[in-house]
């Protein structure tokens, strides 16, 4: 009975909301770095950082505001808000990791910086992972009843799996030649690896079930 209404619950959290905001930041991104690399600025640090921001981030800014709608509605609180709330939060963090890395005279085209795309594209999927774990824990009152339902929860276990699985696709990529030597180029590694459609998609097609 438990289980049932823990899914139920799953099937009403609002992650149709969520997936419309992917296409958006996709778009911008192409745009952006169709306009860099026609002024001629394929390898400039500043237009790859704008690009994958767009590319791998541009839904999270959406996201966030999703949340921060949701609460000044004082609407329920939900597993799709402290999702978004996780994406936004973590939008920054690789800048940091990019800028450090440059900062270190890597090679930003070659196989020894395969993550920085990853963490453009997924750091606020590591956010929403672990704000999905925080909100279980509030909800369910004990860490331990938390992991349980969050190994229960579909979207937290797509959302975990996109995390594990998506920079051996980098790496491979890369491995076998890729490069991002143009914006376009920059724009279109994101996109493949940025899966944060994924976890709200399952989200959404359990509510659609039940609806």
């Amino acid at each position: 009975m438990e289980e049932k209404n823990t899914i139920e619950e799953t099937e009403k959290e609002g992650f149709g909301e969520l997936i419309k905001f992917t296409a958006a930041g996709f778009a911008g991104g192409l745009i952006l770095g169709a306009i860099l690399d026609s002024y001629g600025f394929q390898r400039s640090g500043v237009g790859q950082w704008l690009v994958r921001t767009f590319s791998g981030e541009g839904e999270s800014i959406f996201e966030g505001a999703y949340s921060v709608r949701q609460r000044l509605r004082r609407a329920e609180s939900s597993m799709s808000e402290a999702y978004g709330w996780g994406k936004f939060l973590f939008i920054p963090l690789p800048w940091f990791i990019d800028l450090a890395s440059r900062l270190l005279g890597m090679d930003m085209y070659g196989v020894e910086t395969f993550y920085i795309p990853y963490f453009y594209a997924l750091s606020d999927q590591i956010g929403a992972n672990i704000s999905g774990l925080v909100f279980l824990r509030k909800k369910e009152g004990s860490w331990l009843k938390a992991i349980k339902q969050y190994t229960r929860h579909p979207v937290m276990l797509a959302s975990l799996l996109v995390i594990l699985v998506a920079p051996a696709g980098l790496l491979a990529a890369r491995l076998l030649g890729f490069s991002p030597t143009t914006q376009i180029y920059t724009a279109l590694e994101t996109i493949a690896v940025n899966l944060c459609w994924v976890p709200p998609l399952v989200g959404w097609r359990r509510e659609r079930k039940t609806s």
